[in-house]
């Protein structure tokens, strides 16, 4: 049987068992080098999921990521990032991993031999046409994967491969499908190594570029941090002045009023907006900052225009 690109051998390492660690670490990062070149070759698919991605999130759907192993763990990673990121409530975006939580700590590698299980977990989750769910595995071949996949698609989701074998059984049941050709490993079939570095930019990609389109982020700063300790509150009230060109007693009036709302502390010091009103237009835009800031500016024209 013809192995997969992620199995086979790495001619380039060849003996890098008796190498000295400076020699291991430069071919390590010569390889890695390697794998923005493959991700950046996938950029048109992976915007298309992007912009499925937000449809799903405007008709309230979710982004769900299921995988096994290292890839699941990934999945883990950047889901638990976006609540205190980009201020989403947690079922917004969610991983499924096989094995369950034990596995994110501990080596689970049977769990991933179940495709029923799979198909069993997106049950639990209750997927449905209106959830993009993404499927990640190296190989593009394993079982839990696969049988999410599969259920997912008979649900009516959007589904989304994320693997780096073209062509492979993951791949095949998805919509659109990213494909990082990152090639052999340093250690052969360690896909932690090139493969798990794709994955992890592929996800940085989907789930930032979503919030940046839902206005989670406005100009490049994150607005939406959650300021749940000193060091959070001083950093945001920090973006606060950066942003509105505030002092700092300003800034640290507009938290208290808002409640240590960032978005409408932000609405609140670039428009007229009262603290009450600026929460008003972050509600009313979605939490898109910069369209409550358009808005909180058209609402105080029209009321200039009314008083003259």
């Amino acid at each position: 049987m013809k192995l997969s690109k992620t199995e086979q051998r790495n001619s380039r390492s060849r003996g890098i068992d008796r190498k000295r660690a400076l020699e291991i670490i430069r071919l390590m990062n010569e390889e890695d080098a390697r794998v923005a070149d493959s991700v950046r070759r996938e950029l048109p698919r992976i915007a298309k999921v992007v912009d499925a991605i937000v449809k799903a999130f405007r008709s309230g759907g979710r982004l769900i990521y299921v995988g096994a192993g290292t890839s699941g763990r990934q999945a883990v990673l950047d889901a638990a990032e976006c609540p205190p990121t980009f201020g989403t409530t947690p079922d917004l975006v969610t991983a499924i991993i096989a094995g369950g939580e034990r596995a994110v700590r501990f080596a689970s590698e049977d769990a991933e031999d179940s495709a029923a299980n799979g198909a069993l977990e997106l049950r639990r989750a209750g997927v449905s046409g209106r959830d993009v769910v993404v499927g990640i595995s190296a190989s593009g071949t394993t079982p839990f994967v696969l049988g999410a996949m599969r259920f997912a698609r008979r649900r009516g989701a959007t589904t989304v491969a994320v693997t780096s074998n073209a062509g492979s059984p993951v791949a095949r049941q998805a919509d659109i499908s990213i494909e990082p050709d990152t090639g052999p490993e340093v250690i052969s079939g360690s896909t932690r190594l090139k493969a798990g570095t794709a994955q992890k930019m592929v996800l940085n990609m989907l789930s930032t570029a979503s919030m940046v389109r839902l206005g989670r982020v406005y100009d490049n700063w994150m607005v939406y941090l959650a300021l749940t300790n000193g060091k959070l509150q001083r950093r945001g009230a920090q973006i606060l002045r950066e942003i509105t060109g505030a002092g700092a007693s300003a800034a640290e009036h507009a938290l208290r009023q808002t409640g240590h709302n960032l978005p409408a502390a932000i609405v609140m010091l670039k428009t007229s907006a009262s603290a009450h009103d600026a929460r008003r237009f972050i509600e009313a835009s979605g939490g898109h900052v910069r369209s409550a800031i358009d808005a909180a500016n058209k609402s105080e024209k029209r009321a200039k225009n009314r008083r003259s």
